[in-house]
């Protein structure tokens, strides 16, 4: 084809690519320098691009806001090449989604401070933020990503409980769930991802990872109630033992 025969309709010129993507030029050659672009289609001595070169800065600036970095975002389009790129950014997307269907809560920082008192020390807050259970923002408010949590904080200090001693319960919580959720990880690593990657056909498996993904979020929560509701019982009966024990004066069975 010569410089001055007509393109096809969906040819696009670097303007109009940029345009189309919402980029600058200097982003898509810089992309395209990196590697994370192929060439466009050379006519004449202007370049021509398509809706595959829409796709793939699309799927750029995504993992971009995934907290991809160009580097790694250059390696994963290398590694699954063709329609497979679209399944991996699926797939990251899948794996970014919060477990569960609670959403964050923000409040006022001193409204929140002012509702527990004197009972929310520096030093509670402190351990609240390691743990993850309230998280400072710079606007003077304060993000709360298990709304759940707070209200059960609420009730147990409804009931009389110190607020240092739910902390504490947080705390202790929040130990086991990490020990949970990395062996969950592990399991998903070592017996679902790992044989992906070794397989002879990846860029085909992207959906059938998602999928076990997908089964295992429920299936995580419901054995983590699970094994909670036995735990809870055999400690409840054993300190129920105890405690009769020790008032009717005789030595415990446990």
């Amino acid at each position: 084809m010569t410089e001055h025969e007509p393109r096809d309709e969906e040819a696009m010129t670097i303007d109009e690519l940029a345009r189309e993507v919402g980029m600058t030029v200097r982003n898509v050659r810089a992309h395209q320098s990196r590697g994370l672009l192929p060439p466009p289609d050379i006519r004449g001595r202007t370049g021509y691009y398509n809706r595959e070169h829409v796709v793939r800065l699309e799927m750029v600036k995504d993992l971009q806001a995934e907290g991809f970095n160009l580097e790694a975002i250059r390696r994963i389009l290398e590694a699954t090449p063709g329609g497979g790129a679209a399944r991996m950014l699926d797939f990251t997307r899948a794996v970014a989604e919060p477990f569960g269907d609670e959403e964050p809560e923000v409040r006022d920082a001193e409204a929140f401070l002012k509702r527990w008192g004197e009972q929310l020390t520096d030093d509670l807050v402190a351990k609240l933020t390691r743990q993850g259970f309230i998280r400072p923002l710079a606007d003077g408010r304060v993000e709360l990503p298990s709304p759940r949590l707070n209200r059960v904080a609420t009730e147990l200090a409804d009931l009389g409980i110190p607020f240092d001693a739910v902390v504490d319960v947080a705390g202790t919580l929040r130990k086991h769930a990490d020990a949970i959720a990395k062996a969950y990880v592990r399991v998903f690593v070592e017996h679902v991802w790992r044989p992906f990657q070794e397989a002879g056909e990846p860029t085909e498996r992207w959906p059938e990872v998602r999928e076990a993904l997908e089964r295992i979020r429920p299936l995580a929560t419901e054995s983590v109630v699970g094994a909670f509701q036995v735990a809870m019982t055999e400690a409840v009966e054993r300190a129920l033992e105890r405690e009769l024990t020790r008032i009717g004066g005789e030595k415990p069975h446990r």
